[in-house]
């Protein structure tokens, strides 16, 4: 299932989307898998598995924190495959990746053996397209989504390559600096998102800093696509036990896919 079949979906129904993140292996192999599932439940359209990776450059506390504990336990660029496999068919699976770590697994390898679990694309936060090539090539073969980023800083010569080069969705990134949830959603991220329109049809997903459904409504009503990690991850973090993350998580995202539906 492709980016581009949820976002036919919701809109005729009028609405954004909601694309929940999750950090691969996080807070352990299985309770990914039963995370995600409950994501979808509860009404995440789209779903982004992050590869933990030892070097972030723009995931802040939270998901770093996630990243480490999935490290810890041992999870590798396989685990990522055996995850989207067991919940593919139901929404999108994207993968928001570091690019050195599909580069060490090999870049067509790794787009044949996301595709081949059911995948549908990757996002990827520090790759531009003028150093895409390999990456255009891979996603061409296997029918992948490619999903790059804009920023506020982005010019509009900028905006312009990014988005001619996107498949899937164009990821607007809403505040300069890592990810993190806060208690108030970007100023700019508006201006973005009417910026990066000027240069394309594709849906534009709205990311960083979402924590509720209030905030959701309010990116919900100039996005296409409302993005949150660092709260989704949280209520792991900040649970007694599983189970309670596992409660949390349910009640989060029924609370945003509110947000995004009104």
């Amino acid at each position: 299932m492709k980016s581009a079949d949820a976002f036919a979906k919701t809109r005729a129904e009028g609405r954004a989307a909601l694309i929940a993140y999750l950090s691969g292996g996080f807070p352990s192999l299985a309770d990914s898998i039963k995370a995600i599932d409950i994501l979808i439940d509860n009404g995440a359209d789209a779903i982004e598995i992050g590869l933990p990776y030892s070097d972030p450059v723009m995931d802040g506390p939270a998901v770093q924190r996630s990243a480490g504990r999935a490290l810890a336990a041992g999870f590798r660029t396989r685990h990522l495959f055996e995850i989207v496999e067991a919940v593919a068919g139901r929404v999108p699976i994207l993968s928001m990746t570091y690019w050195n770590l599909v580069e060490r697994y090999g870049v067509d390898a790794f787009a044949r053996d996301f595709a081949s679990a059911g995948g549908a694309g990757l996002i990827t936060p520090d790759l531009i397209p003028d150093e895409a090539e390999a990456w255009m090539a891979a996603s061409d073969a296997h029918d992948l989504d490619r999903v790059f980023l804009v920023a506020p800083s982005s010019t509009e010569e900028r905006i312009a390559s990014t988005v001619a080069a996107c498949r899937g969705f164009v990821y607007a990134q809403s505040v300069m600096g890592v990810t993190g949830a806060r208690a108030a959603t970007s100023a700019v991220a508006p201006a973005l998102v009417e910026r990066t329109r000027a240069h394309t049809d594709l849906p534009i997903g709205v990311g960083l800093g979402v924590r509720d459904g209030e905030q959701a409504a309010e990116i919900a009503s100039y996005g296409d696509a409302v993005i949150v990690g660092s709260a989704v991850v949280s209520c792991y973090l900040e649970a007694d036990d599983v189970p309670s993350g596992h409660q949390r998580l349910a009640e989060l995202t029924a609370d945003l896919a509110a947000g995004v539906r009104r």
